[in-house]
C-alpha cells in the first residue's frame, strides 16, 4: 500500500539523518529523530483506521451459539456449519452489501456455564470479509459446558460485548440460539439482562432448535422469554440438520428489514459510549 511505502521512505530519511548526526548538535539530532518517530506512528495508526473501520455500521449482531452438555460434538459442528454457510451464501452477502452503509459488525458468543465471547467484534463490508469471518467461526474449538444458562449469557452480552462495540451502529441484534430453556440462572437474572438489552437498543430474535425431549413448548418458552425489542421474531429450526436454513433465513430477514430497532424513525445512531453497561 501507499502508506507502506511512505512509511519506508521516511524511515530511510530517518536513518541517513542518524548517520550524518555527528554534523548537528546532539540535542538537535534527539529532537529531528523524535519528531520523526512521531510522525511515523501517527501515520501508520491513522491511515490503519481509515483503511480497516468505517465510521458506523448499519447493523451490530451478536450471535450467540449454545454449548451445552445437550450440544455433542456432531451438534455443535452443525451449528458452526450452518452460520458459516450462511456468511458465504449470495443471498446474505447481498442482504448486507445493500444496506445504506453496506457493512455490518458482527461478535459471536458461546455459551453454557459461562459465556465467552469466542470472536470479538469484527467488520463486514464485503464478501472476502465474510468469508473470512465465516472460516473463523469453522475453526473455533469446542467449549466444555453442562447447564445452559441463557440469562448468564444475556448479562455478559448487556455488560461486556455491547459496552465493546467499536463503532456506532443503526440497529443492534442479538441472535439468540439454543435446545432448551434456561435451567442454571438465579431468579430474575434473565428477565433482568433481556430488560436492560433491550433498553440499550438492542433486538433480542429467537431459533429455538426443537429435537430431543426439550423441544416440547420450546418455542413458545422462547417467545415468552427471550426475545423482544422492536420487530423481534422466532426462527424455529425443526432439529439440528435444519439449522442452516433457519439462521440463514433469519440472517437475511434481520439484514434486510427496513424496521428493526428503536432507531428506525432517523434517530442518532446507537453509539457504545453512550450506552451504559447494566448494572
Amino acid at each position: 500500500m501507499f502508506y507502506k511505502r511512505m512509511v519506508g521512505n521516511v524511515l530511510s530519511k530517518f536513518r541517513c539523518a542518524r548517520d550524518n548526526s555527528s554534523a548537528i548538535p546532539r540535542w538537535r539530532s534527539h529532537v529531528r529523530q523524535l519528531l520523526m518517530v512521531g510522525f511515523v506512528c501517527a501515520f501508520v495508526i491513522h491511515a490503519a483506521q481509515s483503511e480497516t473501520i468505517p465510521e458506523r455500521v448499519d447493523t451490530a449482531l451478536v450471535i450467540s451459539i449454545d454449548v451445552s452438555s445437550s450440544v455433542n460434538d456432531d451438534r455443535y459442528r452443525l451449528q458452526l456449519e450452518g452460520i458459516a454457510a450462511a456468511l458465504e451464501d449470495p443471498g446474505v452477502i447481498n442482504s448486507v452489501l445493500s444496506g445504506p452503509l453496506g457493512n455490518i459488525a458482527v461478535a459471536v458468543v458461546t455459551w453454557a456455564d459461562d459465556p465467552r465471547l469466542a470472536i470479538p467484534w469484527t467488520i463486514i463490508g464485503s464478501a472476502e470479509e465474510a468469508a473470512k469471518m465465516a472460516n473463523r467461526i469453522r475453526s473455533l474449538p469446542p467449549q466444555d459446558g453442562k447447564f445452559t444458562c441463557l440469562g448468564g449469557m444475556m448479562r455478559y452480552t448487556a455488560d461486556k460485548v455491547l459496552f465493546r462495540l467499536p463503532v456506532p451502529a443503526t440497529k443492534i441484534v442479538v441472535d439468540v440460539s439454543g435446545d432448551g430453556a434456561d435451567n442454571c440462572s438465579a431468579e430474575g437474572l434473565l428477565s433482568n439482562a433481556r430488560r436492560d438489552l433491550i433498553s440499550a437498543g438492542a433486538t433480542i430474535n429467537g431459533l429455538p432448535i426443537l429435537e430431543g425431549p426439550t423441544s416440547e413448548g420450546l418455542e413458545e418458552w422462547y417467545r415468552d422469554n427471550v426475545i423482544g425489542g422492536n420487530s423481534a421474531f422466532i426462527m424455529p429450526a425443526n432439529g439440528y440438520s435444519d439449522f442452516e436454513r433457519a439462521f440463514r433465513q433469519k440472517f437475511i430477514i434481520e439484514m434486510s428489514a427496513l424496521s428493526v430497532g428503536p432507531l428506525a424513525d432517523n434517530s442518532e445512531p446507537a453509539s457504545p459510549n453512550s450506552r451504559r453497561p447494566a448494572r
